[in-house]
């Protein structure tokens, strides 16, 4: 029914703006049968609309997996670079909740590691919205960060980087069916801030899957329950990724290529010094307003990395 009523509503939006493009075309007739250039600066200030809105809908086209128009889980990792990798995450996770933000999109971080120092080691939000996996799956990979270092006395320019992870946020009326003998509950302690509740109370859960050896914990709400619910939520998501990664591999090994299982290098460079400059390296798209890529302007590499794998 779900998916019935999302068709629905796609076939009414086309058949919506359909109606839109009849009515211009009429008032355009109109104008040119009477003269009337008001008119027709009306009628072309509405084709300009339109035009926006029909490339909006085409492009969602390409959003077309099985997955793409529901949620997202999405994940940073701090990697290599000390301090300076961990605020650099930190700074990644402040850069997808804005554009999260701007989309209308509702975000909730179900566990999250602090820095030693400063940032954090490692962080697990969900993203609810339309279509918020099929553009967030643009951004799995390594993200590296070239900058002169706050945390360095010297103030000289170091290189962090962070791993971003995504998935599909999966029901529990998905195909992937986890047993009560197929995992591993352990509870303890929360270790962020969250007040007297949680550090008392063993809240925090950890869910380990014995056949594949996934390892998923949250630990943000203040009930057991509520962190085990976003445990298992994380835990299906991994699974089903993984059963796509084996399909995809077997794919592979059928046409005679060889996939590794692994990130590999980094997918995006975040230039603050010497200059200024964001470039993916898969498509090449680049822009020198670092302040507002790092604001959560995003759906311009987005949407040239979703464009660059129509047909792959």
């Amino acid at each position: 029914m779900r998916e019935l009523n999302s068709l629905r509503g796609e076939v009414e939006d086309w058949l919506g703006l359909h109606k839109q493009v009849q009515d211009t075309s009429d008032l355009l007739d109109l104008a040119m049968a009477e003269g009337d250039e008001a008119l027709g600066v009306e009628v072309a200030a509405e084709v300009g609309r339109l035009t926006i809105e029909l490339d909006r809908r085409e492009f969602r086209l390409l959003l077309s997996g099985s997955h793409d128009r529901g949620g997202a889980i999405l994940a940073i990792h701090a990697g290599a670079g000390g301090t300076d990798a961990s605020d650099w995450a930190a700074m990644l996770l402040r850069m997808y909740m804005r554009w999260a933000e701007a989309r209308g999109y509702k975000t909730d971080v179900i566990d999250e590691m602090a820095g030693d120092e400063a940032g954090i080691k490692s962080v697990t939000l969900t993203v609810d919205g339309e279509y918020a996996y099929g553009y967030l799956r643009a951004e799995r990979g390594v993200h590296r960060l070239v900058r002169l270092s706050p945390f360095d006395a010297a103030h000289r320019r170091h290189t962090s980087f962070a791993l971003v992870e995504v998935w599909p946020e999966i029901g529990e009326d998905s195909e992937i069916v986890i047993r009560p003998s197929d995992i591993q509950i352990d509870t303890f302690r929360a270790s962020s801030a969250g007040g007297q509740h949680m550090q008392k109370n063993e809240t925090a859960v950890r869910i380990t899957h014995l056949a594949s050896g996934l390892v998923v914990s949250c630990q943000n709400e203040r009930s057991q329950t509520q962190n085990r619910e976003n445990a298992m939520k994380v835990l299906r998501a991994r699974l089903a990724e993984l059963e796509e990664q084996k399909r995809r591999e077997h794919m592979a090994e059928l046409k005679g290529d060889h996939v590794k299982a692994e990130w590999g290098s980094q997918i995006r460079s975040y230039v603050l010094h010497p200059y200024q400059m964001v470039k993916d390296h898969r498509t090449e798209y680049e822009t020198g307003n670092t302040a507002a890529v790092l604001d959560g302007r995003l759906d311009e590499f987005m949407e040239a990395y979703l464009r660059s794998t129509v047909g792959q």
